[in-house]
């Protein structure tokens, strides 16, 4: 059972540094053009769409970072599935699922389940919130039954 669990941790960091990467450097590409990328969030109806594009670029950017690190997972989990939301919502609403939301629908739900389930080969491990809070202490036995 052992075996199982370091291959479970090894190919979900593998996952999270595929998905964070992808993340990233979708964020790189806004981020050479960010004048480019409000213009077309603009034009796709998205809200302030300079502060949007901006943001939007820092969650990517940001986000697929620590999502590599395993950092915040949950939360960083719960940015990155929001920003693919709001691109379906915007961007891909209407069209065809192969060649249209398939990749951030997938992208969402990826860093979403990478976010709660991210293995114990994860910089939140390492942190308070990420340790075993019962270690050193004694835990009850169950109760026998008479």
């Amino acid at each position: 059972m052992a075996d199982r669990s370091r291959i479970s941790d090894v190919t979900t960091l593998l996952a999270r540094i595929v998905v964070g990467v992808t993340f990233v450097l979708h964020g790189l590409e806004k981020a050479a053009d960010l004048e480019g990328t409000a213009g077309f969030f603009g034009s796709a109806g998205i809200p302030f769409p300079e502060y949007s594009a901006l943001l939007g670029t820092g969650v990517e950017i940001v986000g697929g970072a620590l999502l590599i690190l395993g950092f915040a997972l949950p939360a960083v989990g719960l940015v990155l599935a929001a920003q693919m939301g709001v691109a379906i919502a915007f961007v891909h609403a209407g069209q065809p699922f192969v060649g249209g939301y398939e990749l951030p629908l997938v992208l969402g739900a990826a860093a979403l389940a990478l976010g709660f389930a991210g293995g114990r080969l994860a910089l939140d491990r390492l942190l308070p919130w990420g340790r075993n809070r019962t270690r050193g202490t004694a835990e009850a036995a169950p109760a026998r039954a008479s």
